[in-house]
């Protein structure tokens, strides 16, 4: 019989937990229902908003906690309750969206479970995102005004941008907010700007305290700079065999690809004995 080797495991979950079809495969599914069948932890820490995350960790069958928005949120799955929350004030995010608008980025605001934009509503790369995540966006005109004048405190605010212009754009961004914010990549296609500390390995902290588990006892997956945090942070530290190199680099192990199952070989190898 198969006994718990590491308590928890916090995977990230675009890029990570699910295929490059937006789908969680059933061998990951079955190894993350035998892990919790002998008394293991399992947590999906995204940046996507709690609203769109939800659905996909009930899909998995999982109670528990789930962390959204890069950690910023954290709730129980059964009710729903948010037990950790922090954010960017009206005035900030209005700020940032200036700035955002001054270098003619395309602008997410994602505040209390609402995601405000100001590219286009036909836009095909924004309606790509709005299947994937299965949220639709509203679309404001000057969104800078907008947020500041219905008091709209936000969660994380990001950009989508094509994959050749977003180290530029990264760059650009941490140089202006990164001593005020946290900025990272999520995906190949988005630069984030969330609270300072609110990162996903505070919320693998917090999860671990939570649930009583030593952090030396916890393992750590993703793919994308918002996810280094959290493996530096984990006992165990696994990148999935698509992440950046600056993750790979940063593990303690190279898992196989999220199209091949990383996380089912993740908690075959580590996650149980």
């Amino acid at each position: 019989m198969k006994k718990l080797n590491y308590k928890l495991i916090v995977s990230d979950f675009d890029g990570t937990l699910i295929n490059d079809n937006n789908e969680i495969t059933e061998t990951v599914k079955r190894a993350v229902k035998e892990y919790v069948a002998v008394g293991g932890i399992f947590t999906v820490c995204t940046g996507r908003m709690l609203r769109s995350i939800m659905p996909r960790v009930k899909e998995l069958g999982l109670s528990g906690l789930v962390a959204a928005y890069q950690g910023t949120v954290i709730a129980e799955i059964d009710s729903g309750k948010i037990l950790k929350s922090s954010g960017i004030s009206c005035k900030q995010a209005s700020e940032i969206c200036k700035f955002l608008k001054s270098i003619q980025a395309n602008i997410n605001v994602y505040s209390n479970e609402n995601l405000y934009t100001n590219i286009v509503k036909d836009d095909k790369y924004l309606n790509i995102y709005e299947q994937i995540t299965g949220v639709d966006a509203v679309c404001v005109d000057d969104i800078e005004e907008f947020v500041l004048a219905n008091a709209k405190d936000c969660q994380k605010i990001a950009c989508l941008v094509f994959p050749e212009n977003r180290q530029e754009l990264y760059e650009v961004l941490k140089n202006r907010f990164g001593a005020e914010f946290d900025v990272t990549c999520s995906a190949n296609v988005l630069v984030e700007i969330s609270p300072l500390g609110s990162t996903k390995g505070a919320a693998v902290e917090y999860i671990a305290n939570r649930f009583g588990v030593d952090i030396a006892e916890t393992i750590a997956v993703g793919d994308n700079l918002n996810d280094l945090s959290m493996i530096e942070k984990a006992g165990l530290g696994v990148a999935v065999g698509n992440a950046v190199e600056e993750l790979k680099n940063a593990a303690d192990f190279v898992a196989v690809t999220n199209n091949e199952g990383a996380v089912a070989q993740i908690i075959e190898k580590f996650g149980l004995i």
